[in-house]
Formats: C-alpha cells, sequence, structure tokens
C-alpha cells in the first residue's frame, strides 16, 4: 500500500473541512460549483499536495484495450 507524507495528509484534511462545511468549489480558482461528491474533494485535496511537491502515489490510468477492426472485407 502507498505511503501519504504529513504533508499531503493536511492538505488533504484542510481540503475536506472546506467540503463538510460546504466552501469547497471545483475548478481553477473556485469558479466552478461546489463539490458534492467527497471522492471529488479527496481528489483535489491529493492533487494540491501534488503541486505543492509532497510525496503523493501517481494518478491511477486507465489501460488502452485492442478494438476490433471495423472494416471487414466483403466476400462474394
Amino acid at each position: 500500500m502507498a505511503k501519504y507524507s504529513k504533508k499531503s495528509q493536511d492538505k488533504v484534511e484542510k481540503v475536506m473541512h472546506e467540503y463538510k462545511h460546504g466552501e469547497l468549489k471545483s475548478g481553477k480558482s473556485g469558479k466552478g460549483g461546489k463539490v458534492k461528491n467527497r471522492k471529488q474533494a479527496i481528489a483535489i485535496g491529493l492533487s494540491e499536495a501534488r503541486k505543492a511537491g509532497a510525496k503523493v502515489p501517481k494518478k491511477k490510468t486507465k489501460t488502452k484495450t485492442k478494438s476490433k477492426s471495423k472494416s471487414k472485407s466483403k466476400s462474394k
């Protein structure tokens, strides 16, 4: 399991406090709407911690899947 630094824990704690009191806004400089999802609030806190240089695990990325070929040749 990944370890989080004290700095990142403090950032997430601060953001969750804002979320619980209805003060957390999404988007750049808080121009978006009020954050209504707990997971989104945690993601914002971890993002702020990354920008501040705290030790935070890398973001999870989706793996690419192979798509089937859509162009099928018609044989007569």
